[in-house]
């Protein structure tokens, strides 16, 4: 029986409730507030918030013959009451956040569908199986109004308030206020929302973006004119366009970054974001985080909610460098994002689409890394859909002088230093050495050049050649000088050449009658000395 004082609408509680409303800036707290601002009338026993969104349930909803539309329905997002059927330790039945309803089925979709807001009385004959409402008789529940929520006419979802009393219409022309202003603040609080998930993931994008600018020095543009080059520069041309997952292959050095970037680049993805992940500077146990992101709370030190990498890639690419060094457990959440396009926050239970296109790099044998147990093989296919293998600079030296002459001219922009002069002398001594540090090691050594040169020519140091010699036959006694002069370094490697052919000749003997040391006129102390400042060793037998 219902007192007097029950049937009073309390005006001061609807006024609360409106500034509630306003305030909040996130949907959690929207939908808290709401449902617990609606269950201080003492009429309700129970309030609920449905809003329309994508189906994600649909495999096993048990509203889906039903279901007209299975790209979208009513989720529950709030619900609270004061339930006569559980202990307080249970769930009520009324709360069941996984509750899914077909837009225009049952009474809720009906009235979101119609867009106008109706009671509805709880009889012997009503059906036991009304879809997000079979627990009503188990609640002893009499009535319930249903009150669409709409914003710029656009419909977002329905407000449900239970009763065990009589239905009340005072309560419903109250209902359609609180839900005009429920639809503008729920679509004020997902603007809000949205802002601080780009303010968040721009933050991470300059970040990272930073970080790639560091890197990106080291390697410069696609320079060189070497058939190796073109052969790469052919394979990302026919790869680019594609959604194919991506393996780099090469040494250290070579320029793998720099191959990533310019198949972002060629791609349909080149306007979304390019986001580079060193895998073998990430610490272990927090790669999961890094990747994915966490909710605050999830683990000692996430004081907020954070993004992760592959959010912050959503509409764009995702480069996992040193891609060898993930641990093998998420390698696991690593090939369910290639598999199924999804993943969770650390913590969360929420899943999230993953509109990524994954590159990975390394310079290990991965092949290798799957037999020692390191590496998962499904995961390898998954990457290694379209290889590229990047050619060392040893190979390549065809590249050396258009390299040099591209890095000659970023360090004196970086560095703001006078123009030095590239002269012939010194891009034969940059083409006589091994680069076992590849590009990277070539723009280390230009940019200390162009700091010692102050304007004059270059000079560059490097240590002595360590290129493998030519077999003796390439060497041949009878060469005749080039006319003009010798530079410096190519003195040096007929230098080299002879002091090769000698010790060959010699069956590399040092000492003693016919060794090497006697026919060139030297001490055996000496011609060791030189052999250590070529590299030379007797080959194997």
């Amino acid at each position: 029986m219902e007192s007097a004082s029950d049937k009073r609408f309390d005006t001061n509680l609807a006024v609360d409730m409106l500034l509630d409303v306003a305030q909040a800036r996130s949907l959690d707290d929207l939908f808290v507030n709401f449902v617990e601002n609606a269950l201080g009338n003492p009429r309700h026993a129970c309030v609920q918030v449905w809003l329309i969104d994508k189906g994600d349930l649909c495999a096993t909803c048990p509203q889906r013959p039903a279901c007209p539309d299975q790209s979208r329905c009513l989720h529950l997002v709030a619900a609270s009451g004061k339930s006569i059927s559980t202990s307080g330790k249970q769930q009520c039945p009324f709360e069941a956040i996984d509750s899914r309803v077909p837009l225009g089925v049952g009474p809720i979709g009906e009235t979101v569908a119609a867009g106008q807001g109706k009671g509805f009385l709880v009889s012997d004959e009503t059906p036991a199986s009304l879809p997000g409402l079979e627990w009503l008789r188990e609640e002893g529940i009499r009535g319930y109004r249903i009150v669409p929520i709409r914003f710029k006419g656009e419909p977002l979802g329905a407000a449900v308030a239970f009763t065990r009393g009589d239905l009340h219409e005072e309560i419903g022309n109250w209902g359609r206020i609180f839900a005009d202003h429920l639809g503008a603040a729920i679509a004020n609080a997902q603007a809000f929302q949205e802002i601080q998930r780009l303010k968040a993931q721009l933050e991470l994008q300059n970040s990272y973006l930073q970080e790639a600018v560091v890197e990106a020095k080291a390697f410069g543009d696609l320079v060189g004119p070497s058939a190796a080059l073109r052969h790469i520069v052919s394979q990302i041309d026919l790869v680019a366009p594609t959604e194919a997952s991506i393996l780099i292959l090469g040494e250290t050095g070579t320029g793998k970054e720099l191959v990533a970037h310019e198949i972002h680049r060629r791609s349909k993805r080149k306007d979304g974001p390019l986001v580079r992940v060193n895998c073998a500077s990430i610490p272990r146990e927090l790669f999961e985080s890094e990747f994915f992101g966490h909710r605050r709370g999830s683990f000692t030190g996430a004081v907020r909610d954070r993004a992760g990498r592959f959010e912050t890639a959503e509409g764009g690419t995702i480069f996992l460098d040193e891609v060898g060094e993930i641990p093998m457990d998420v390698q696991n959440k690593l090939l369910r994002v290639l598999q199924e396009k999804c993943y969770e926050r650390v913590g969360d239970d929420h899943t999230r689409r993953a509109d990524v296109r994954v590159i990975a790099a390394t310079n290990r044998d991965l092949k290798q890394a799957i037999a020692a147990g390191r590496f998962r093989e499904d995961l390898y296919y998954r990457l290694n859909v379209f290889p590229i293998q990047v050619t060392p600079l040893r190979e390549r030296l065809d590249d050396v002088p258009l390299l040099a002459k591209h890095f000659v001219g970023l360090s004196t922009r970086d560095l703001k230093t006078a123009k030095p002069r590239l002269t012939r002398a010194g891009i034969a001594k940059l083409q006589d050495y091994d680069w076992p540090g590849n590009v990277r090691e070539l723009r280390n050594v230009i940019e200390r050049a162009v700091i010692l040169a102050r304007g004059g020519a270059l000079d560059f140091e490097l240590p002595i050649a360590s290129r493998p010699l030519p077999a003796p036959s390439a060497v041949r006694a009878g060469d005749v000088p080039e006319p003009g002069y010798f530079t410096e370094a190519e003195l040096q490697r007929r230098e080299r050449d002879n002091l090769w052919l000698v010790l060959q000749s010699a069956n590399w003997k040092i000492k003693g009658p016919d060794g090497a040391a006697e026919r060139l006129g030297v001490k055996p102390t000496t011609l060791l000395s030189r052999m250590g400042k070529w590299g030379l060793k007797k080959p194997a037998e």
